[in-house]
């Protein structure tokens, strides 16, 4: 299944240019639609995120029907307001690729799992602890697999197919592992 190139939707509603480049380099894996007020954005979809510059504080009001303030983050404020949050962001993205020790480390899954591998073997190291590798590897298989049923409502074979498991080998770790399982026709959760 091809991976979306963006994450994250997100309307910006300002007419300084200088706002809007400093949020188009910010945001640069997003996908930023931009215009001077709500009422010139042709596209109806939903947005993640809508960067308002206000100038009278009613411009929240104006906003369009289709974008729901319950699901949708709201950033307001004036053209200075939101030039400093576009540095700040632009901080936190920096200092996100950068590690306490000040190496540069990415941000991917890998990366971030490496990091905290280190910190539990260190630790694990200094209390003298042996055979790792089983401790580790059922750390992480037990959220791993829950997760799998998480998403797929239970369905162990659609879970068995995601993960890449044999459907009697998932089941045998469901019950090594003792995940919780919930019934089938709303019984009450169990653990297998």
């Amino acid at each position: 299944m091809p991976v979306p190139s963006s994450i994250f939707t997100i309307l910006l509603l300002t007419a300084d240019t200088e706002v809007q480049t400093q949020f188009k380099h910010v945001l640069k894996d997003a996908a930023v639609t931009i215009a001077r007020e709500a009422a010139s954005v042709k596209t109806r979809q939903p947005f993640d995120a809508v960067i308002l510059e206000s100038r009278t504080g009613d411009e929240l009001t104006a906003l369009p029907a289709y974008i729901d303030p319950a699901h949708t983050l709201i950033i307001t404020g004036s053209r200075a307001v939101l030039k400093r949050t576009a540095k700040m962001m632009q901080t936190m993205n920096h200092s996100n690729g950068t590690a306490a020790n000040g190496k540069v480390r990415d941000a991917s899954l890998e990366g971030y799992l490496e990091m905290k591998m280190g910190d539990f073997v260190k630790g694990m190291r200094n209390g003298s602890a042996r055979n790792l590798h089983p401790i580790l590897i059922s750390e992480v298989e037990r959220p791993l697999i829950t997760s799998a049923l998480k998403e797929t409502q239970g369905n162990q074979i659609q879970a068995a197919e995601l993960l890449g498991l044999n459907r009697n080998t998932l089941r045998k770790k469901i019950v090594e592992l003792r995940i919780p399982m919930k019934r089938s026709r709303g019984k009450t959760a169990r653990t297998v």
